[in-house]
């Protein structure tokens, strides 16, 4: 079976899924006007996700990821469960209208976008894969050197560390470098070698350490995308392993990271001495984190399922933005201010020193109620779609939006172009993933920031001194030459012309 990489979805199989869950939406006491809304989100998301290119192109990426787990999963899981759509949602209708506005929009600004990318991307053939193994390892050894930097020196906003941080993405582009590399080198029989276990393996490690899910999940992710972009075939017993491996992580893994980062400490020796603690005892843990759930579902915070649904909690945004929506109707639009911020937070401290940051999601979260007045570090995600809505309502999914996601899909896809022959538009796609269904606008921001100027600066250090530093610790990899056959249709050299001594002239 080889990994799918989806350049296109066919309409037929989108529109008999969304007519499907229609019918199970209606049969189990959705609002009909509810099920339509729904039904025209999925095909519009289909043509919005076959107009961009599909997974090959970053604008594609943004779309499958937004639809499937902001709105599409949540509503699929809730038929699964028998509930019906628009169930514990305050504004049920006006929710999904702006999600169904929102994919509209995104429609409109992938057509606008295909108009202004370049046809050749900016990074194209920066790497060859006679490169690819060394850069691999220089990345490995580099993102492993910052990473431990990162974490053992303290530093503030504005120094070199914290430059560095914005920029240390060298393990998880290792990652996708080597298993291309692999796969390429052995012609689809192995994806593994020994920069994506150890790089694969120091980003799960430090998930671990700090309780992120993010951490934990990225290397499984990198791994996917890189295998899947080169249609890597996997055998019935790994993909059984791998299924085996996902269970695990979402029943144990997954609660892990929700209660232990109520424990987090500056100290490192501490936060090591806590996660041993926990992962000794993860039947425990999972039953603190279930006992601590039920506590919260008592509260007044947003929740989309009768009861908690642990990591599927977390794949669909409709609860969440139903509450910002409800904000918006009760006390009018926020105005453009986020954006104004979120845009000026693109000016480093170097440049600004005193540069005021606001949490949106964490301010969010206080007008809704979700935490405790003196919290002001934990931080909320909100859909692209619902924090355009608390903006503007209207003016901001059909106007500012889509502004933001034109711009960042030109980008994106003028930087990366096809990201099945270019590692860096995979790195990209990483990003995408996270930052696409949880990240609020400002998500969008960064991406046109911070985000395009680590995948330049990944892209041409590890395409020009990476591979000098890896040669030191694999030496120089051997260009295979292709034996070229005789050429028979030149004609016979002229003969040398003889000296007028040996002419006897």
């Amino acid at each position: 079976m080889r990994l799918p990489f989806p350049e296109y979805i066919s309409l037929f199989h989108a529109s008999c899924f969304a007519i499907l869950l229609c019918i199970a939406q209606l049969v189990e006491g959705t609002d009909p006007v509810f099920s339509i809304c729904c039904f025209l989100f999925i095909v519009i998301a289909t043509l919005a996700f076959n107009l961009a290119g599909g997974l090959s192109r970053p604008s594609g990426a943004y779309v499958f990821f937004y639809a499937i787990l902001a709105v599409i999963f949540g509503l699929f899981w809730k038929a699964c469960l028998g509930e019906p759509a628009d169930s514990n949602l305050t504004h049920p209708l006006l929710t999904i209208e702006a999600h169904l506005g929102g994919i509209a929009a995104m429609f409109g600004a992938v057509f606008l976008s295909r108009k202004f990318t370049t046809k050749r991307a900016f990074l194209a053939d920066l790497i060859s894969d006679d490169n690819m193994l060394n850069a691999s390892f220089g990345c490995m050894v580099v993102g492993l050197a910052l990473t431990l930097t990162l974490w053992v020196v303290p530093y503030k906003n504005g120094s070199i560390l914290s430059a560095l941080s914005q920029l240390n993405r060298f393990l998880e582009i290792s990652l996708i470098l080597g298993v291309i590399y692999q796969i390429r080198k052995s012609g689809g029989r192995s994806s593994v070698n020994l920069p994506v276990l150890i790089s694969g393996g120091a980003v799960f490690a430090f998930g671990l350490l700090s309780f992120s899910k993010q951490g934990m999940f990225t290397p499984f992710v990198c791994w996917i995308i890189a295998a899947a972009s080169q249609r890597y075939r996997i055998s019935f017993y790994q993909a059984l392993c791998f299924i085996l491996w996902a269970v695990f992580m979402v029943y144990y893994l997954v609660p892990y990271s929700q209660y232990g980062r109520n424990f987090s400490s500056p100290s490192l020796s501490e936060q090591i001495d806590t996660s041993i603690s926990f992962l000794s005892d993860l039947g425990h843990v999972r039953q603190e984190y279930e006992e601590v759930s039920r506590n919260q579902e008592d509260r007044d915070t947003p929740h989309y399922y009768n009861t908690p649904q642990g990591l599927f909690d977390r794949l669909q945004m409709l609860s969440l933005d139903d509450a910002l929506v409800d904000v918006t109707e009760n006390h009018g639009p926020f105005g453009l201010l986020p954006i104004i911020m979120q845009v000026e937070n693109m000016v480093p401290h170097v440049l600004w020193p005193n540069k005021p940051t606001v949490n949106f999601g964490n301010l969010y979260a206080h007008e809704i109620g979700m935490i405790g007045p003196e919290d002001f570090t934990t931080g909320v995600s909100f859909s692209p779609v619902g924090e355009a809505f608390r903006v503007g309502r209207w003016m901001g999914v059909f106007v500012v939006a889509p502004v933001l996601w034109t711009m960042a899909f030109i980008l994106y896809d003028s930087l990366c172009g096809d990201v099945r022959k270019y590692p860096w538009g995979l790195f990209a796609l990483v990003l995408i993933a996270h930052a696409a269904p949880e990240q609020l606008l400002g998500g969008i921001i960064y991406m046109l920031g911070y985000g395009a100027a680590g995948i330049v600066f990944v892209a041409v250090v590890a395409s020009y001194f990476m591979p000098v530093l890896g040669s030191l610790f694999v030496g120089r990899q051997r260009t295979e030459l292709r034996r070229i056959g005789p050429i028979r249709s030149i004609p016979r050299s002229v003969p040398a012309v003889q000296s007028s001594r040996s002419s006897g002239r």
